[in-house]
C-alpha cells in the first residue's frame, strides 16, 4: 500500500481495504480512526465480504473441477483458523460445512446453528466427553487418529446404541508447508497413521501398515461406519503438487482396502493448508488452479487403479479467513537501535504483540505492516514492529520499511492476520485479548468483545 496513493493496495490486504487521498485507510467503508475510536486497539478487524467471497471461490472452484471429472466435493471451513458464532454462520451461508478440532469449536459451530451432520470433528487426543457430544449431536464425521481411538469411539457409540460415522486419518509421507511444525504428513509427528508398511530385517514389507490396520479395525466394528480416508499434508502450501501426490496415495490405499475386504469407501478428504499472501509480492495459491490439478490427478489415478472416483472433501481455513483480517494497533515507543553492521533499525512498539499474534515467535512467520491513519512524505526507514510483552522475541513484524516520521499515537495495521491470530491468542503478561470486529458496507459490529481485567480476575479464585 503505497503511502498517499489512493485505491486498493492488492495482496496481502483484504478486498475491502482502500487508502484515501488523505492517506487514511478504510476497511469496507469504515476508516481506521473510527474503528479505533469505537473499538479500541489492538483489534482484529474482519472484512465480512472478503471472507464470503473467498469461501464462495473455493466452493465454486472445487465443485466445478470435480464435477468435470465425474465426482462431487464438500468444502469444510477449517474452524481452527478462526471460529466465532458469526464466522461459522457465514461459512454455512456460503455453502460450506464446518470442521472442528475440539469440544469448544464444536460448541461454537452448534451454537451458530450448523447442523450436526454438516460438522466434522478432528483431534489426535479427543476426550470421551468430546466424542460423546459429537455422537449425541449427530456429527457427520469423526476423524479417528489412532488405533486406540478406533476402540474408544466404538465403545462410546455402542454404549449409546448408535453407529459412529468415522474417517481414518492417514499420513502419506508427503509433507508441505512453511515450517516443520505445520507440516503434518511426515512420519515423525503426532497426527494420523502411516500408510507405509513396516520393514523387516531384509528391508521388505513385514505386515500391514498402521493405516491399513486401523481401516481393517473400523470395518470389523459394527458400532462404526467407515465413511472414508482422510489426509492432510501441512499448512501454508503454495505448490499444489503435494496435494496431487497425497491424493494418489490415498486412492491406492482405498483400492487395496477394497481388494482385502470388499469395502470401497465412499469419501476421500485431501485436507487443507492452501497458502496465502503475507507480504507484498507474495502470490497466493489459486483455488481454480489447485482444484483443476487435483481433480485431473485423481481422475487419472482412479483410472489406473480401476476404481470409481469417491466423493472428495477439502478443508480450507487460512485461505478463506486469513486475508480477510487485519490487526489494528496504536504505536507507542519508537526507538532507533544501532546495528553491528552500521545500519540503524527503528523499533516500533505497539499496544499488543505475541499475545495477539504468536506466529512470528513460534514459526518465524513473516508479516507486513503499514501506518494507516495518515499520509507521510518522510523517507522510509528500516523498522521492526514489536509488542509490549516482557520477551525479547515479542516481534510482530521482523523487518519492514515504515515512514521515518512514525511516532507515538500512529495507527498501524498488519494484514493477513485473520487466521490464527485470535485462535492462538493468549493472556501472556495478563494482557486482555482484543475484540474481533466485523466490517461491512460502511458499518462495524463486534463479533467477540474485548476481554477486560474483570474477566481475568473472575477466573482467579485466590
Amino acid at each position: 500500500m503505497s503511502t498517499g496513493v489512493p485505491g486498493h493496495p492488492g495482496e496481502p490486504w483484504s478486498r475491502g481495504v482502500r487508502r484515501r487521498e488523505d492517506g487514511v485507510v478504510e476497511v469496507a467503508g469504515v476508516d481506521v480512526h473510527r474503528l479505533a475510536a469505537e473499538h479500541g486497539t489492538p483489534a482484529y478487524v474482519l472484512d465480512e465480504d472478503d471472507f464470503r467471497t473467498r469461501a464462495r471461490a473455493y466452493r465454486t472452484a472445487f465443485e466445478t473441477a470435480f464435477r468435470a471429472v465425474g465426482s462431487d466435493v464438500d468444502v469444510y471451513y477449517a474452524g481452527k483458523a478462526l471460529l466465532t458464532v458469526a464466522v461459522a454462520r457465514w461459512a454455512r451461508e456460503e455453502g460450506l460445512r464446518v470442521d472442528t478440532a475440539s469440544g469448544g469449536e464444536l460448541a461454537v459451530a452448534l451454537r451458530a446453528g450448523v447442523p450436526g451432520p454438516l460438522i466434522g470433528l478432528h483431534g489426535n487426543n479427543k476426550s470421551d466427553a468430546e466424542i460423546v457430544r459429537a455422537l449425541d449431536e449427530g456429527v457427520g464425521r469423526i476423524i479417528v487418529d489412532s488405533l486406540v481411538e478406533v476402540a474408544r469411539v466404538a465403545r462410546l457409540a455402542g454404549e449409546r446404541g448408535v453407529v459412529a460415522p468415522v474417517m481414518v486419518r492417514v499420513t502419506t509421507g508427503v509433507h508441505a508447508g512453511g515450517h516443520e511444525y505445520i507440516s503434518t504428513a511426515h512420519e515423525d509427528q503426532k497426527f494420523g497413521l502411516s500408510i507405509a508398511a513396516p520393514r523387516g530385517a531384509d528391508g521388505e514389507p513385514a505386515g500391514d501398515s498402521p493405516a491399513m490396520t486401523a481401516l481393517l479395525a473400523v470395518v470389523a466394528r459394527p458400532e462404526l461406519h467407515l465413511l472414508g480416508i482422510h489426509s492432510h499434508i501441512g499448512s501454508q502450501i503454495l505448490d499444489p503438487s503435494g496435494f496431487e501426490v497425497a491424493a494418489r496415495a490415498v486412492l491406492d490405499l482405498r483400492a487395496r482396502l477394497a481388494a482385502r475386504t470388499g469395502v470401497l469407501v465412499d469419501e476421500v478428504d485431501v485436507g487443507g493448508g492452501y497458502g496465502i499472501a503475507y507480504l507484498p509480492g507474495d502470490v497466493a495459491l489459486d483455488p481454480e488452479r489447485v482444484a483443476k490439478d487435483v481433480a485431473r490427478a485423481v481422475e487419472a489415478a482412479a483410472a489406473e487403479l480401476g476404481t470409481p472416483l469417491p466423493r472428495f472433501s477439502i478443508e480450507p481455513g487460512r485461505a478463506i479467513v486469513g486475508p480477510a483480517g487485519l490487526t489494528l494497533y496504536t504505536v507507542g515507543t519508537v526507538k532507533p537501535v544501532a546495528l553491528d553492521d552500521g545500519r540503524v533499525r527503528t523499533y516500533v512498539s505497539v499496544d499488543g504483540g505475541m499475545s495477539d499474534n504468536i506466529r512470528p515467535a513460534l514459526y518465524e512467520a513473516q508479516y507486513h505492516a503499514e501506518v494507516v491513519g495518515r499520509a507521510s512524505d518522510a523517507e522510509p526507514v528500516l523498522a521492526r514492529v514489536v509488542g509490549k510483552h516482557c520477551e525479547s522475541g515479542d516481534i510482530v513484524v521482523h523487518e519492514v520499511l515504515l515512514p521515518g516520521d512514525v511516532r507515538a499515537g500512529d495507527l498501524l495495521a498488519v494484514p493477513a492476520t485473520g487466521a490464527y491470530g485470535r485462535s492462538m491468542a493468549s493472556n501472556y503478561n495478563l494482557l486482555t485479548r482484543p475484540p474481533v470486529v466485523a466490517v461491512r458496507d460502511g458499518a462495524s459490529r463486534v463479533l467477540v468483545r474485548r476481554e477486560t481485567v474483570d474477566d481475568l480476575l473472575a477466573l482467579d479464585e485466590g
